[in-house]
Order: structure tokens, then C-alpha cells, then sequence
């Protein structure tokens, strides 16, 4: 596993959840987003952007502009803590309660891996239900080059590897990217929108980017399994049992 950083995202409203400080909810006894935290120990740095009293050991913690801004916010407000040389970085919601080390490393891996015979995506997206960041779905993944939007395959390297699940849904904030990448798309974003990234949509932010999907292979509980509501928290803490 290369060297990579990590941003995880902790600034979410938590409206169906009645406002609540969602990302610290235990499941097995620790916060939501120590688990996250815990899953990329050898990350460096890792960066966590929302409200956080107490974070685990080396963290760094800093708030998106404004304070409640969305998740493109809070990315820039990540990107900018990592240094030069930093080539790659995991952006990851802080509601990931089951993610692994061993899925990030799958992650790592397929973004490394060339694919000058990558299959086009199939065009044509079926209606259903958004992912995190209201991200519209993707087709099943065929470990293909595929872009944002979809459309044609692509045969360049990807700039992001991310889960989909079971019904092709591409789960952006369970990913790796690469950092230029996400730079470049944050620049051009700022542009379009005026100089405010407030309320931008994750969608926004990767059109464009060519993104390897992966489709979850391990022994245990999807790594990307968000808790959005009361509901999620109970599967999460099965699963976690």
C-alpha cells in the first residue's frame, strides 16, 4: 500500500437524524468517526473537517468555509492542510462505521493498477435513489475506466478509484483520488459558481474525473455502508457485533 493521505468528512447537518453530532454516534462502543479514523492509521496526515472536542492522537481538525458549507467545502478545506508532495488521498465520510484498512487498500490498489484494456462503460444511467453527495447512479461496475457523468470508458489513468454497491451506485465519499486531481476540479468549480464552493454537490466536483469502479469482493459488511438515520445505526451495530 503507497503513501496516501486522508480526509474525513464530519460536517453534516444530521437533519434525519434531528441535528444530532451524527459523525460521533457510537456502533460497537466508539464514535462513527474514530472507526473511520481507526481504518486508515497509516494514513498521513489525516485530517478531520467538522466540530470535534476530542479526536484520536495526531489528528488534525479544521472547519469548512463556511461552517455547514457541504461536502465540497469541506474537501477544500481538507486538500488544503495536505503538502505538495501528497499524491493521493482517501476522501471519506465520517459515517463509515464498517470501513476496513483492508478496503482502502483494495481501493489503493485498483487506483494503481493500469488498464490499457479498459472496457467502455455502457452508456445510459437507470433511475435510482442518490449516493452520498447526491451523486446520480453509475452502471454496475466492470472494473473499468468510467467518467463521472458516464459515457464512453476512458483508457488515460483513472484520477479516483470509489465503492459502488450492489445497484452500480458509485459511493464517492468511500474513495481515493488523486490529489491534483481534485485540486484542478476544485479550481475550476470555484470558477463556475463564482468564487463559493458553499452548497456545491459532490457530483460537481468529480465531472469530469475518470473514476475506476469497484465492486466490493471481501468477507464482511460493506465498507460503505453509511448511517443516515436511526435505522442504519441498529444494522451498523449488528454488523459490528
Amino acid at each position: 500500500m503507497g503513501a496516501y493521505a486522508v480526509v474525513v468528512l464530519a460536517g453534516g447537518a444530521a437533519r434525519r437524524m434531528g441535528g444530532v453530532d451524527k459523525p460521533a454516534r457510537p456502533v460497537g462502543g466508539r464514535p462513527m468517526r474514530d472507526r473511520v479514523l481507526a481504518a486508515v492509521t497509516d494514513a498521513t496526515p489525516r485530517v478531520l473537517v467538522g466540530a470535534a472536542d476530542v479526536v484520536p492522537a495526531g489528528v488534525l481538525v479544521v472547519r469548512e468555509d463556511p461552517p455547514g458549507g457541504g461536502p465540497v467545502a469541506a474537501a477544500a478545506a481538507g486538500l488544503a492542510l495536505l503538502g505538495p508532495d501528497t499524491a493521493v488521498v482517501a476522501l471519506l465520510a465520517a459515517d463509515l462505521p464498517l470501513l476496513t484498512r483492508a478496503a482502502i487498500g483494495d481501493l489503493l490498489n485498483h487506483l494503481d493498477r493500469e488498464t490499457p484494456d479498459a472496457e467502455p462503460a455502457r452508456g445510459g444511467l437507470a433511475p435510482a435513489p442518490p449516493a452520498h453527495g447526491g451523486l446520480a447512479p453509475a452502471p454496475p461496475a466492470q472494473d473499468g475506466l468510467v467518467p463521472a457523468h458516464g459515457g464512453l470508458g476512458d483508457e488515460r489513468r483513472p484520477d479516483g478509484a470509489c465503492f459502488v454497491d450492489g445497484n452500480g451506485r458509485r459511493q464517492s465519499l468511500c474513495g481515493v483520488w488523486r490529489v491534483a486531481a481534485l485540486r484542478s476540479a476544485l479550481d475550476r468549480l470555484t470558477v463556475e459558481r463564482g468564487g463559493s464552493l458553499s452548497g456545491a454537490p459532490v457530483r460537481a466536483l468529480l465531472a469530469g474525473l475518470v473514476v475506476r469502479e469497484v465492486a466490493w469482493s471481501g468477507e464482511g459488511p460493506p465498507p460503505w455502508f453509511d448511517c443516515d438515520t436511526d435505522e442504519d445505526v441498529r444494522r451498523a451495530e449488528e454488523w459490528a457485533r
